[in-house]
């Protein structure tokens, strides 16, 4: 049944009227069609994730007649988790008090999985007050350290797989690609993120005039770097930037590149080598990162296939996305590949400009409603 709202206190939970979140031992809300991974909803859930984030929809997920909410995000300095849970809860109309897990020795020696008290193997900071009105993390420290805070007046959200029991959360926001469905579960064709409307017409008009100089088609080229599932090493990165310059003596492209923080300084280096001379505009990770600039202007947008989270940003542009294949090998994240491929929404790059008709593709808008359904707001 679907939970009755409540006065909530501005001041955070545990202060003022009850909050807006039933017990966790309440029975969970009926799911709505395009809500969770149910028969039947596909068709909804894909029309409702297509869409971007309007403006309208943001007021009325901030309307003056409902309560301010703060969800307190807990992630490892991780920009890709941050971004998810991040993304997640402003696209709900909540504030954000971002907090970051810092293992303390030896626990940091060990999986998350294997902490004892998750409450006790992270630094201070993370549990220091306030609490907020709910908890919102992405990956398995904050997994363990979420299902040890939850408190009925404090719900927890985490996004991704959790590798634990489901009913430890009130909210699971899993990838399809994870294969697990129960009443508290939504479920994602892409990864969360901040990526929308109004963030890239913002960017667009910062970086129109650092980026008019290069020819068109413009082509944005995302680097991420290896992860024990794939290897961009110097080789790699040769191989890539071999494929980047044939496309542009082919198709007359202007290229714009920005690595990542997990981008091997080696592998760098090597891209500079090769593409610097030909006029590619190339981040050199200092000052304002171009990234969201790149995304708004790209005709077309190659991307490494090491990165969930990158790949679903690229999606929720109207670009074309090419994905460059690495060494290496991730069911989970191959499969995630494979869907976007076969839904049209990307092709594998060969060497050569692909233009084709598309339309962005973002889930976080579907899953921010969907997460305010579950919790009663």
């Amino acid at each position: 049944m679907t939970r009755p709202p409540a006065t909530l206190s501005p001041h955070g939970a545990g202060q003022g009227s009850p909050p807006l979140w039933a017990s966790r031992h309440s029975p969970p809300p009926s799911p709505r069609a395009g809500s969770v991974d149910e028969t039947g909803s596909r068709t909804q859930n894909a029309a409702m994730a297509a869409s971007i984030l309007t403006s309208a929809d943001r007021a009325t997920l901030t309307a003056p007649n409902l309560p301010t909410l703060t969800a307190r995000i807990l992630c490892t300095d991780l920009a890709g988790l941050r971004s998810q849970a991040l993304g997640l809860a402003e696209a709900a109309g909540f504030a954000t008090d971002c907090r970051t897990i810092v293992p303390k020795t030896p626990w940091n020696y060990l999986s998350p999985m294997l902490w004892p008290d998750a409450r006790c193997a992270v630094a201070p900071a993370a549990l220091a007050p306030p609490d907020g009105n709910l908890l919102i993390g992405a990956g398995g420290a904050a997994a363990r350290l979420i299902a040890a805070l939850r408190r009925p007046d404090l719900p927890g959200v985490i996004i991704q797989h959790p590798r634990m029991d489901l009913d430890r959360f009130d909210v699971v926001l899993a990838a399809k690609h994870d294969d697990i469905t129960g009443p508290n579960v939504i479920v994602t064709r892409t990864a969360l993120h901040r990526v929308n409307e109004a963030v890239l017409a913002e960017a667009r008009a910062r970086w129109a005039p650092v980026f008019a100089a290069l020819p068109r088609p413009l082509v944005a080229v995302l680097i991420g770097g290896s992860n024990g599932r794939y290897r961009l090493d110097t080789a790699a990165a040769r191989d890539l930037a071999a494929g980047l310059a044939a496309m542009m003596d082919a198709d007359r492209v202007g290229l714009m590149l920005t690595p990542s923080r997990r981008t091997d300084a080696a592998a760098r280096a090597a891209l500079h080598e090769a593409l610097a001379p030909r006029g590619v505009y190339l981040w050199d990770m200092t000052g304002e990162n171009p990234y969201f600039g790149m995304l708004a202007l790209a005709d077309a947008i190659v991307v490494t296939a090491d990165s969930v989270s990158m790949v679903s940003e690229a999606v929720a542009t109207a670009a074309p996305v090419m994905l460059a294949r690495l060494p290496g090998k991730s069911s989970r994240i191959g499969a995630f590949m494979n869907d976007m491929i076969a839904c049209g929404r990307a092709r594998d790059f060969a060497g050569r400009l692909a233009i084709w008709p598309t339309a962005p593709l973002n889930d976080t808008p579907m899953a921010a409603q969907s997460l305010r359904r579950l919790l009663g707001i």
